[in-house]
């Protein structure tokens, strides 16, 4: 069950700004401002807007910790307040909590900052915390030091999907009776210079905004942020009265083996299908997906032609949309923040648009629901995320039990 969800993202800092921003098709891409772009000719981005971590009521221990990992203690603490657990978890109920937070670069603007300093600037020596705050099993730590979870704690890496794979393990841990409840999500820092000097040599961003399913898109756009939800077993749940949002049904996860950079559709069909299987759902019975949706030229067509083998006549009844043309691709994070959308989608019975689609590819010919969200019934819903390497991750979710 999932009972807490919280998010970072550049709509905006917690779940309803973000839902709002998502139904009204705001979008949180821009102009870059918290980096010099000089020598790049690629100066869009999805930042977080107006995030102060003294603002936001996080331990000194997170104030001093990599961005990366104050975006996963601000999600996983909105996840933590609306589940209205008792925190910190003490004696053995610590060692039945997980806490699963990815990301796919972690602390890669601290490393950035580090190169800087003793390359650039000559110094002899850099941060004596550069270590604790640039790997990628922080955000995890910092987290359970906050709340007493003495469980299974790591951090995934998966590159776009380390957060529906951190959601995944989760669940399944709480499936298998490891675990009775665990944090999982993931948490993206990684817009600076160097990062985006490195992206911008594949040839695969936007100058100009993500705009997924058109004919017009020419590339993804960089974003970050953190979306991690508090899951929990359905006993465990009722026993304390907790408000449930959604039910996490069906997880499937695939390797196209086959290329680091194109998708394969054999890959994600696959990962689609398991997650229907394991979650005794028909591909008739599933109202809407978020898309992975990166609007990139191959991504786009592969998703669209993998989600017709799987629905068969269905994926012409389906609601679809990719919120990255709202937030940017937030990578790790962006299958956390995504789910989100997709439990808020089955809470409203809304989905939310695809901006940006005034001419569809031909080739991409589904509902997408363009440029305006729209009511329509949502009992079951999928989020899918594929990420380089062939790396796929889907998940399922449906209403609460009744």
């Amino acid at each position: 069950m999932v009972t807490g969800q919280g998010v970072v993202t550049p709509l905006g800092t917690g779940v309803d700004k973000f839902w709002a921003a998502l139904k009204s098709g705001a979008c949180g891409i821009r102009e870059v401002q918290n980096f010099d772009v000089e020598d790049l000719y690629i100066t869009i981005a999805g930042e977080v807007p107006d995030f102060d971590p003294r603002e936001r009521d996080l331990s000194r221990q997170l104030i001093l910790a990599d961005k990366y990992s104050q975006y996963a203690g601000c999600a996983a603490k909105e996840a933590m307040t609306q589940s209205q657990l008792e925190m910190p978890l003490k004696d053995d109920d610590s060692y039945r909590a997980a806490c699963v937070i990815g990301s796919g670069v972690g602390g890669i603007t601290t490393l950035e900052t580090s190169y800087k300093m003793l390359f650039k600037e000559n110094k002899r020596a850099t941060h004596p915390l550069t270590l604790l705050k640039a790997i990628g099993s922080s955000a995890s730590a910092h987290v359970s030091i906050e709340y007493g979870i003495k469980g299974p704690t790591f951090g995934v890496v998966s590159a776009c999907s380390t957060a529906a794979h951190s959601i995944g393990l989760v669940y399944r841990m709480i499936r298998e009776g490891g675990v009775d409840l665990g944090l999982a999500g993931a948490s993206e820092a990684s817009l600076n210079w160097g990062t985006t000097r490195a992206w911008q040599a594949m040839r695969v961003l936007s100058p100009d905004g993500l705009f997924p399913f058109s004919k017009q898109r020419n590339g993804t756009v960089l974003a970050e942020g953190s979306g991690i939800l508090m899951l929990e077993e359905y006993e465990h749940a009722k026993a304390r009265g907790a408000l449930i949002l959604a039910e996490l049904m069906g997880y499937g996860t695939t390797s196209d083996a086959a290329d680091m950079v194109n998708p394969s559709i054999e890959g994600a069909s696959t990962a689609m299908q398991m997650a229907l299987d394991d979650s005794g759902l028909a591909a008739s019975d599933i109202d809407y997906v978020n898309a992975h949706g990166t609007a990139t030229a191959v991504n786009d067509i592969n998703e669209t032609r993998s989600i017709k083998r799987v629905f068969g006549g269905h994926a012409n009844d389906l609601s679809i949309s990719s919120t990255k043309s709202m937030h940017g691709h937030c990578l790790g994070a962006g299958g956390g923040i995504e789910a989100v959308a997709t439990i808020k989608a089955i809470g409203e019975n809304y989905v939310p648009p695809t901006m940006g689609l005034h001419e569809p590819d031909p080739e991409c010919d589904l509902d997408y629901t363009p440029n305006a969200g729209k009511e329509r019934e949502v009992n079951y819903a999928m989020s899918n995320s594929f990420a380089f390497g062939g790396l796929n991750a889907v998940l399922v979710f449906g209403p609460p039990p009744a």
